[in-house]
């Protein structure tokens, strides 16, 4: 007989990993992995003329990692009237040798802990070791998680600045997080002027919608790290072209180059050239590229996230739900 598929809830998945192990499993299985997974394009499927639904496979091809993955995504933009949230995902996990059904997750809560982790796996090749300060831009379900990341990498941070356009959720972020603890010797702050708290970030990081720039390049401080998040589609950006021509860039994985708004225009109006890009993230942990040579320098990572890195973060969850019972 074989087991039935199990359900991995959003309050289960808390109890799997933490920032701390997802940022070690990443870095430890991405060189391992990488070459033998197949993750081809995203499919989208327009559903109505305001909803869509997006599919997201990868698969393995060695049964040394014995999985294949479908995220599934729904885009309903107009649920904020029931107030619902817009994007509902779940995450299918199969067994690549048998095609048997594994097990199914909530994909929202697996896709934010990925994101804020692979950001933090960046930050560890990229910003200074002696950082101090992280400015987090956004007060969305991606920045708690990114703070925690962070912190996780750089444990000296000892100040965490939060800005959103609408002050009381940068506050909310901060009360939620205060309440759930974990942060002792480190401070937090909301808002002020943005083009002043750019300035303070050794580490920058930004999880918005946001179409206008909304880091300045030349406000950034010697020495900094901006960590791009939000932007998945040409109209959106979250720096302006200054921070790149700053920058030292790098992206998570080559989709970044024709999806992210900010290197897009800045390749179309030719402030940078795609070789001028200094790589990718499976080429920092495999010291393939040198990350952050100097204190002086600003280092730059985008990312918009890939299926390979989803079915690694499943695999963990899975593999750690299934010795647990």
């Amino acid at each position: 007989m074989t087991a039935p598929p199990v359900f991995i809830s959003t309050a289960t998945l808390h109890t799997l990993f933490s920032h701390k192990s997802l940022v070690d499993h990443l870095q430890s299985s991405l060189p391992a992995f990488t070459s033998i997974i197949e993750s081809p394009l995203r499919h989208a499927h327009q559903t109505s003329p305001s909803t869509s639904l997006l599919l997201m496979p990868s698969w393995s091809r060695s049964p040394s990692l014995p999985y294949t993955g479908v995220k599934l995504v729904t885009y309903h933009p107009n649920n904020s009237t029931q107030n619902l949230p817009g994007v509902h995902a779940s995450y299918v996990l199969f067994n690549s040798i048998t095609g048997q059904t594994l097990a199914t997750m909530d994909a929202t809560e697996l896709t934010v802990y990925r994101t804020a982790c692979t950001s933090a796996l960046a930050s560890k090749f990229l910003s200074r070791q002696d950082s101090e300060t992280l400015l987090m831009i956004g007060a969305g379900t991606l920045a708690p998680h990114l703070i925690r990341a962070h912190l996780t990498v750089r444990p000296n941070l000892k100040k965490v600045i939060v800005w959103n356009r609408t002050s009381d959720k940068a506050k909310r972020v901060i009360e939620n997080l205060q309440n759930e603890g974990g942060f002792e010797g480190v401070s937090f702050e909301s808002n002020g002027s943005l083009e002043e708290v750019v300035g303070l970030g050794d580490i920058v990081s930004c999880a918005t919608n946001s179409e206008t720039p909304l880091v300045k390049g030349k406000k950034l401080k010697e020495g900094a790290h901006l960590d791009l998040v939000g932007s998945f589609k040409h109209s959106m950006r979250e720096c302006d072209d200054e921070a790149l021509k700053r920058g030292k860039v790098f992206v998570d994985n080559e989709a970044a180059l024709v999806e992210a708004g900010e290197l897009v225009g800045a390749f179309e109006r030719g402030v940078i050239t795609m070789d001028e890009i200094a790589g990718n993230l499976l080429e920092l942990i495999k010291g393939e590229k040198n990350g952050r040579r100097t204190a002086e320098e600003i280092t730059v990572f985008k990312s918009v996230g890939s299926a390979v890195v989803d079915l690694l973060t499943a695999q963990l969850a899975y593999e750690t739900y299934m010795k647990s019972c």
